[in-house]
């Protein structure tokens, strides 16, 4: 007979965030002895971590930190929801953020060399990795700094961490700033905005776009003398829906981002959105 009770599985599920066959093949293992079935769980997941380096972490959580004029955002991934959702994995995206705080990372490269209790932060992960038997990635770091910053994390499924932040930062503090960059920050959420004005998109992106709607309008069958307005208009259809300050704004569709910041006597002077897996 087993060594060890239900209670014990779920605890040690909790703890490790394995999966639940792991979890009753190192209590067999281990005669029941929840510690030394941690590290069994670890010394296996180890083994494993060449094979899961070539495996799709595309499950995750996203973690915000705002003090005053700076915020960063993290978005730590894992392969399942099952994980994701675990609080030995969210307890994990906690100490990546701040880590990131500490070290005013803004990409992850360097936040992965970043000393966390001793030891590099891509080791902990590592670790943390092989005791879940999933890989786990940091994939993005962003900070976002100004005068006033507002965070937002969306949840896109009630039972799991959020999946969606986002940034915003203004350029004055006070009340009604506050007010405005946390509904800008829930506007960046859902419509998902790729830059802040139409001068940071590409050149080569507006050339591409210009030359689609021209084959496009040519296809249609336009009129020759109607293509250039033709092609403006569609040029400056790409831009109303990726670039922030000219997207209608979520609240009030009437008018766009930059005329609610400009009533509201408030500029963006940035901002970062993730989304898990995207």
């Amino acid at each position: 007979m087993p060594n060890y009770t239900t209670a014990d599985i779920k605890a040690l599920r909790e703890q490790t965030g394995a999966g639940m066959l792991d979890v009753k093949k190192a209590l067999d293992e281990a005669d029941g002895d929840r510690g030394k079935a941690v590290e069994l769980l670890r010394v296996k997941g180890l083994k494993g971590v060449t094979k899961r380096e070539g495996r799709s972490a595309s499950n995750g959580l996203v973690a915000a930190h705002v003090d005053g004029g700076v915020g960063t955002l993290v978005e730590l991934n894992c392969e399942t929801d099952f994980v994701a959702k675990g609080e030995t994995f969210k307890a994990l995206a906690g100490r990546v953020l701040d880590a990131a705080v500490a070290a005013r990372a803004s990409e992850p490269g360097a936040l992965l060399a970043q000393d966390v209790d001793g030891r590099a932060l891509q080791d902990v992960l590592a670790e943390a990795g092989a005791t879940i038997g999933e890989k786990i990635e940091l994939r993005r770091v962003a900070r976002v700094e100004g005068e006033h910053v507002a965070s937002y994390l969306h949840r896109t499924s009630p039972d799991l961490p959020p999946q969606i932040g986002v940034l915003v930062a203004l350029d004055s503090p006070g009340e009604e700033a506050d007010a405005v960059a946390k509904d800008v920050a829930m506007h960046v959420a859902a419509l998902s905005p790729t830059v802040l004005t139409r001068e940071e998109v590409a050149d080569e992106v507006v050339h591409a776009e210009r030359r689609i709607a021209e084959e496009t309008a040519r296809e249609e069958g336009k009129p020759e003398q109607a293509l250039p307005r033709i092609i403006e208009g569609r040029v400056n259809g790409y831009f109303k829906e990726n670039v922030l300050l000219e997207q209608a704004f979520a609240k009030d569709p009437k008018r766009n981002v930059a005329q609610v910041l400009e009533q509201a006597g408030v500029k963006v002077t940035g901002f970062a959105r993730f989304r898990v897996g995207s």
